[in-house]
């Protein structure tokens, strides 16, 4: 499930969205759905996927 990959793969890089959830109102679709977080953390977000996923390294 596309909700489970996601979740883990921000865990690996030290990150917890804690609305993730799937939407079901679609099945057919397969939405997720990444929901609030607070500024330090879509701060965070934005240098994990600039550096592509790597924790920790400059």
């Amino acid at each position: 499930m596309a909700t489970e990959s996601l979740r883990s793969a921000l865990s690996e890089a030290g990150i917890v969205l804690p609305t993730l959830v799937a939407d079901h109102a679609s099945p057919h679709l397969g939405p997720v759905i990444l929901g609030s977080v607070r500024a330090d953390v879509a701060r965070r977000l934005e240098d994990v996927i600039r550096r592509g996923g790597r924790k920790g390294e400059e």
